[in-house]
């Protein structure tokens, strides 16, 4: 299975998620904010965490008119899995790949901590190896992380299952306490409309081994080696 992992000026964790895929078994291939074209037989992209362009103007803003943003936007409509990490979650929301903003935290602050995640669904190609109702304890690190969307939005992303990850307590609660940024009904993760785009603002490739103290990201990395595996079978089957 082939994962690229695209590098804007500005990324800091890209090196960090090309290490997390390939523990996860897939053949790594490093990406360039200038190329225009992806590597044959690719099954997914990653976009990282960082500050693409400095975030100048606006996160993500800049990013999405990089030349390889072109090769991911037909990428993802085309069906291929598509990650947003922290940045990358900024740059699907400006490219239009998910809806939504990434706005200023509420407390005007750069947060940098562990949270609690509660995984809202199983049914999904970045979620299938979690239990239900699992959580997860994965780190933030953004001033620009608070989730904001129209209402009709929210009512639709609650409505067909497509937040994916909520802010909560230890004990699984969802309170104002356990929201590290103020976003609309603590979602720290959301879907697509067809499920093969996923951005989440926490980072999942920094708390993915034992070594650092949490390995609960690596069910992200996991997940879609499973999805993608039962794919490659039935396709082989068929």
């Amino acid at each position: 299975m082939k994962l690229g992992v695209v590098t804007f000026p500005g990324s800091n964790c890209d090196a960090d998620a090309r290490h997390v895929s390939a523990l996860a078994g897939f053949e790594v291939h490093a990406l360039w904010h200038k190329d225009t074209a992806l590597p044959d037989g690719l099954d997914a992209i990653i976009l990282p965490g960082g500050f693409s362009y400095g975030d100048y103007l606006r996160t993500g803003a800049i990013a999405r008119f990089s030349p390889i943003m072109a090769e991911v936007i037909a990428f993802a409509n085309n069906g291929g899995i598509v990650i947003g990490i922290c940045n990358g979650f900024q740059i699907l929301c400006e490219s239009g790949l998910l809806p939504g903003a990434l706005i200023r935290n509420e407390n005007l602050s750069f947060v940098c901590k562990d949270v609690f995640l509660r995984v809202e669904s199983t049914d999904t190609a970045f979620t299938n190896t979690c239990a239900p109702g699992s959580i997860l304890r994965i780190p933030v690190a953004h001033g620009e992380g608070r989730y904001t969307a129209s209402p009709d939005v929210i009512e639709e992303l609650e409505r067909t299952g497509r937040v994916l990850f909520r802010y909560v307590d230890a004990n699984g609660a969802v309170t104002p306490e356990a929201n590290p940024n103020g976003s609309l009904n603590n979602i720290a993760g959301i879907i697509n409309a067809n499920g093969n785009v996923m951005g989440m603002m926490p980072h999942p490739e920094r708390a993915s081994e034992a070594i650092l103290g949490c390995a609960d990201g690596m069910s992200v990395f996991t997940s879609l080696v499973a999805s993608l595996s039962q794919q490659q079978a039935a396709d082989v089957a068929i």
